[in-house]
């Protein structure tokens, strides 16, 4: 053999026990299967296929195959190892890059954060419904944790689908017990259920037409010093949004090129977003979430998954005006239905022995429900009114307040900072008359999430 010529005798047993050994051919397999990938990769992605986290070309029926980073934890942990300081980072970052569902050009990766508000919110409705204590105590604790995990994500600036899932998942839920808890038992006619779900219809279609872009900034032609082409996602681009897709960033010159003295260079300077590359118009902002310069950057919602500015504030305030209409009508109807004898606002904070039939509490449970979710996007869609009316966007108003040059009234309800308000009237003529002049962002139109 080769091995007997060229090796002394006693490197002979261990140079063989390594070639035989199950990691060796395990290394092999990956090797050839990479290989594999590497000579298909310019093919077509069926229904089931996807370009994975590494770059490579997979399939939704291996999902179980080639499980390294798993296989090493559980060794680790059968033989009572001490794991990697990045070992359940890698496992979930391998269960989240296989958890897809069969979609036309590929498959498309199912975000883990979408999957919790399915499971919990029937759970605990169902549980608020069993007797009036625990339905104090859930519907205390679900907001004191939704708006813990805000906080949570807010504060590392992190991109989850948690509250645009528990959103669509809540209006569709609620919407599905009253067809089938209340409208059975005959208490709503024809109009007040066409009503009701041509609420939900028109809540969901502005909703679909908000999450189409906020408007990013993007560099005039004169303006465009060169175009960089992404074949792997950026570090502050979401990779959900591009499925293996190529990524383009247009990168402008900083160099000015007017005859306008220093005062125009040091504006540019000032507004130079050094992450996208380009000089920001006024009132634009940069969305360390998105990762993009947003024009008349007014907030990042997380309800709705996508920054809210220029191209898109009219369809959501839009979109909050139909849900809070369509909420408040469904409560009523339930109330109505539940509680037959009593006023709607009696019925809700009294109602007797709606608890005997556990059909009756849950409507009046998810009444409950709705009412704290109905509550708060009120409040949200006052303060967009007021902010509005005063021509103020939510980041003016923050970086007015940290500066001290804003004037905070009622509160902090009513932000004035001065600077863009031209009146009542002339500040609402330019808001529903703002032009959506952008190019569409990269987000795909078909992706509501």
């Amino acid at each position: 053999m080769y091995f007997r010529k060229e090796l002394p005798q006693k490197y002979e047993c261990f140079v063989l026990n390594a070639i035989s050994s199950p990691p060796f051919y395990r290394l092999i397999s990956i090797m050839k299967k990479r290989t594999r990938r590497t000579l298909d990769q310019d093919d077509p992605l069926c229904c089931c296929e996807y370009i994975d986290r590494h770059g490579g070309r997979s399939h939704m029926a291996a999902c179980c195959c080639d499980c390294e980073d798993l296989d090493e934890a559980c060794d680790r942990w059968m033989t009572k190892k001490p794991q990697n300081p990045d070992s359940l980072s890698r496992v979930m970052a391998t269960i989240s890059d296989r958890l897809r569902v069969p979609w036309i050009f590929g498959a498309r990766q199912v975000d883990i954060s979408v999957i919790p508000p399915l499971i919990l919110l029937p759970v605990f409705l169902h549980i608020a419904a069993l007797h009036y204590l625990l339905g104090i105590l859930v519907l205390t604790a679900v907001p004191i944790m939704v708006l813990w995990y805000y906080y949570f994500t807010h504060r590392k600036k992190g991109h989850t689908l948690f509250f645009l899932s528990l959103a669509l998942f809540s209006l569709f839920y609620m919407f599905y017990l009253f067809i089938t808890q209340v409208v059975p038992q005959g208490d709503v006619n024809s109009f007040q259920l066409g009503a009701v779900t041509a609420g939900v219809a028109l809540t969901v279609i502005f909703l679909i037409i908000t999450k189409r872009g906020p408007g990013n900034v993007r560099p005039l032609p004169n303006d465009t010093h060169s175009t960089v082409t992404y074949h792997k996602p950026p570090p502050e681009v979401d990779a959900i949004y591009l499925n293996g897709a190529q990524h383009q960033v247009v990168i402008a010159n900083r160099e000015q090129t007017d005859e306008s003295g220093t005062e125009q260079q040091g504006v540019q300077k000032r507004n130079w977003c050094a992450v996208c590359k380009v000089v920001r118009p006024p009132r634009a902002g940069h969305c360390r979430i998105c990762g993009v310069c947003i024009l008349r950057l007014d907030h990042h919602c997380v309800w709705i998954n996508s920054c809210v500015g220029q191209a898109n504030h009219r369809n959501f305030l839009l979109t909050l005006v139909f849900f809070l209409l369509t909420s408040l009508y469904g409560i009523s109807l339930v109330l109505r239905s539940v509680c037959p004898d009593r006023n709607v606002m009696t019925a809700l904070f009294y109602c007797p022995d709606v608890y005997n039939q556990f059909s009756s509490a849950l409507c009046f449970t998810c009444a409950w429900y709705s009412s704290i979710v109905t509550g708060g996007l009120l409040h949200l869609l006052l303060l967009q009114l007021i902010n509005v009316s005063f021509n103020v966007t939510e980041r003016e108003a923050r970086l007015a307040l940290r500066e001290k040059t804003a004037r905070s009234r009622l509160w902090g309800l009513i932000i004035d900072t001065g600077v863009y308000s031209r009146g009542f009237r002339n500040n609402w003529i330019e808001f529903l008359t703002m032009s959506k002049a952008s190019e569409p962002s990269n987000h795909k139109p078909s992706d509501l999430v």
